[in-house]
């Protein structure tokens, strides 16, 4: 009895490291655009937010800005998936109302200005399938220059007056996106 209590077990244990095994994974090395995200207000101390931006951060790694995102196309503002704006209130882009909800943030880059586009598709890859139809909202913004040049796309949001803006720069290009209460 004592020897099949003794196989038994070894019998389990092999099943156990077997099992193991088949089970191991192999996960990849870092992403190049990693996933990133801005909150409004910032503050961790302030629980309630009104936004939430997720984006990736491309690079420019000896690129230009204009090779990454051409003028006059419609752009994913970021790399990989499409960028997510969450609003948990209703907001204004411009004198267009935004219910509260999860859309993509798409911009046409110009020289001299920025075409901010809200789209209601959510959960799709880079602009590959933007579908003008399915706009929300769209606002011009200036194109503002820095002396600072960032390698790595960033987003960040500030207070505004009444509401918030979205803070988008790259290399030295920098738009500001007023989104009001």
């Amino acid at each position: 009895m004592k020897k099949l209590k003794f196989i038994s077990a070894i019998a389990f244990g092999s099943l156990l490291m077997l099992a193991t095994n088949v089970q191991a994974q192999k996960f990849p090395g870092l992403d190049k655009s990693p996933l990133d995200q801005a909150l409004f207000p910032a503050d961790n101390k302030i629980p309630v937010k009104s936004a939430k931006i997720v984006y990736s951060r491309p690079q420019l790694k000896g690129r230009t800005l204009s090779e990454l995102a051409p003028a006059g196309k419609v752009w994913r503002t970021g790399a990989n998936e499409a960028t997510e704006i969450t609003f948990y209130k209703d907001v204004m882009l411009g004198k267009t109302k935004i219910k509260s909800g999860t859309y993509s943030l798409y911009t046409i880059p110009e020289q001299e200005n920025y075409t901010i586009i809200i789209n209601k598709s959510v959960n799709v890859w880079g602009a590959y399938n933007y579908k003008a139809e399915n706009d929300i909202a769209r606002l011009v913004v200036p194109v503002t220059q820095a002396e600072e040049s960032l390698e790595a796309l960033s987003m960040v949001f500030t207070p505004a007056e009444k509401g918030m803006i979205l803070n988008i720069g790259w290399d030295k290009m920098r738009i500001a996106i007023p989104f009001t209460e």
